[in-house]
């Protein structure tokens, strides 16, 4: 459990470190291309590291009823600034649907009352957020893996992306939508669900609804709410920045692991 502990305080550090760097008018270095080749060296080294100590399949740590936290921050975006998802939320996420497709053999669309009907994982988990704070919550939904092996995934599928409903951005490009991305390790993780509860109610529109991500042994800018499709792809520099995530387009590390 120590260990857990240091290498999650260790890598909030470091990671705070680094946006402390930019927002200390380092972005020159940032952008420089030596110095980005440098930072996803580390991040590779890092990643593999953690999986060769702990294992691919090693759980986040999971908490008791009694240490859910009283009160949970909303992280990111808490009410989407657009018409169809205010459309969604006005008729209670009814005519909402998740679409799963890319490299899949059998692409499908479900309805949250199709998802909820699935067998579903609860689990309490603590929440890193990049910012420095943390908070305990009960989380229950359908293992990402489950639904990967029902769409069936072609060989050549890599990743999978997480599309959202979120445009945390207002560009002319259409690049301030969010999405993430994991691997298939990190996708086919026990603890890695679809959530559309929290603390035993629905997800409410600040914390994702219908549906989030929670991917338990990454930072809190990877459990990307608000989805509506998830895509499975070869490679990642064909999205948007082409870094797999809207904070990986803009500086963060695509591994967020803790």
């Amino acid at each position: 459990m120590s260990r857990i502990i240091t290498r999650r305080r260790f890598l909030i550090g470091a990671t705070m470190t680094a946006s402390a760097l930019g927002l200390a008018g380092c972005d020159a270095l940032v952008e420089n291309d030596r110095t980005k080749s440098v930072l996803k060296i580390a991040e590779g080294f890092s990643m593999k590291t953690q999986r060769f100590l702990l294992g691919d399949d090693a759980l986040a740590r999971e908490f008791t009823e009694a240490d859910i936290s009283p009160t949970f921050r909303a992280n990111g975006t808490s009410m989407p600034d657009n018409a169809r998802y205010s459309d969604w939320m006005n008729q209670r996420f009814s005519s909402w649907k998740l679409e799963i497709g890319g490299l899949v053999d059998r692409p499908m669309q479900l309805s949250l009352a199709e998802l909820k009907a699935l067998p579903a994982r609860t689990q309490i988990t603590r929440h890193d957020c990049v910012e420095g704070w943390s908070a305990i919550g009960k989380w229950t939904g359908v293992p990402l893996g489950a639904l990967l092996q029902a769409a069936g995934l072609k060989p050549e599928a890599r990743y999978i992306v997480f599309h959202c409903a979120d445009e945390y951005e207002k560009t002319l490009d259409g690049s301030g939508w969010y999405y993430e991305s994991i691997d298939l390790v990190d996708a086919f993780h026990p603890q890695t669900i679809l959530a559309h509860s929290m603390n035993g109610r629905d997800l409410e529109v600040a914390h994702g609804a219908p549906l989030r991500l929670r991917v338990e042994r990454q930072l809190g800018y990877k459990q990307a709410k608000y989805l509506t499709g998830i895509e499975a792809v070869a490679d990642l520099g064909q999205l948007y920045g082409g870094n797999g995530g809207f904070w990986e387009d803009r500086g963060y590390e695509w591994y967020a692991g803790i």
